[in-house]
């Protein structure tokens, strides 16, 4: 990433909340069925940790799921899978953050019908700027994706349609970093929220993306953010909470909502959820843009 691009990013530590040809990039093909259709009713949702690895480096993930059960409440360890078929969606934390701390949004989706392997990062700043921390969240879509060959989780992963990535801060530069700089084909689905831009979009990944961004974050810049949706011609949208800070949004059901529809249709093909959206971002304190082509 250019030192140009860098200097947008004004995180502190204080203040700071190996793509191959197939999707398992490692030649295997689809085991599951594509899903017929976006699910009509919330999931319970279940919950298995995954100590992986790239090769010396942790990759410790908590993989959410739709699981048998009463919707609502917390996440369950080791729950049933429920009955179906579900793309897989990411999300990785930000900075001194962990999956725990961002239920709010891991819940929803998983809750909505889709599989979020969520990485519990001790973040790097150097890693996620040298494209380490990039690397190692498109291993663990891989490794998410082979769940469908055996285990708990077999034959409930959709393994053909592409994958999802999300994330808050300097997960959201990863997310941005899988886009541009060290781009991961598979995706088909992105949410950088909070972040930074992490360099020009590559032609190998092909899209739909959302920003969410506050513009009064003293701690990502709104301009920077605005600049990678300025530099994007796929499908994008971007979703400001206007006044807004680095986090203030997350208690704003706005986020979740539109978060929500946006991965519904962009991955189920959902044109409902799709046509939602801007009642989803509406507000008195929102502002929603779309080019959605």
């Amino acid at each position: 990433m250019s030192m140009r691009r860098r200097t947008f990013l004004a995180l502190s530590a204080a203040g700071a909340a190996g793509v191959g040809t197939s999707l398992l990039g490692a030649g295997q093909a689809s085991a599951a069925v594509r899903p017929q259709g976006a699910p009509t009713t919330p999931f319970a949702v279940g919950v298995r940790r995954y100590d992986w690895t790239r090769g010396s480096r942790p990759c410790t993930t908590y993989v959410y799921y739709p699981a048998t059960g009463t919707p609502g409440g917390a996440p369950v360890t080791n729950a049933p899978v429920a009955g179906g078929v579900f793309p897989v969606h990411n999300f990785t934390h930000g900075y001194g953050s962990s999956p725990q701390n961002s239920l709010f949004i891991i819940r929803a989706l998983a809750s909505a019908g889709f599989v979020v392997p969520a990485p519990h990062f001790n973040h790097d700043f150097g890693d996620v700027n040298n494209g380490n921390s990039a690397k190692d969240v498109s291993q663990i879509l891989t490794n998410t994706l082979a769940l469908n060959a055996g285990g708990p989780l077999a034959g409930h992963i959709d393994t053909g349609i592409g994958v999802g990535v999300s994330g808050h801060s300097l997960g959201g530069m990863i997310t941005h970093g899988l886009l541009t700089s060290w781009p991961d084909s598979r995706i088909v689905s992105a949410n950088p929220q909070s972040c930074v831009d992490m360099g020009a979009p590559s032609r190998s990944v092909s899209a739909k993306v959302l920003f969410v961004h506050g513009d009064r974050d003293s701690t990502t810049s709104y301009s920077s953010a605005r600049q990678a949706y300025t530099e994007i011609s796929w499908p994008k949208a971007f979703l400001t909470f206007v006044g807004g800070s680095h986090t203030s949004f997350w208690s704003d059901n706005h986020f979740p909502n539109t978060v929500v529809d946006w991965a519904r249709w962009t991955m189920y093909g959902d044109t409902a959820a799709r046509d939602r959206l801007p009642a989803d971002a509406a507000g008195s304190r929102t502002r929603w843009e779309a080019v959605l082509g």
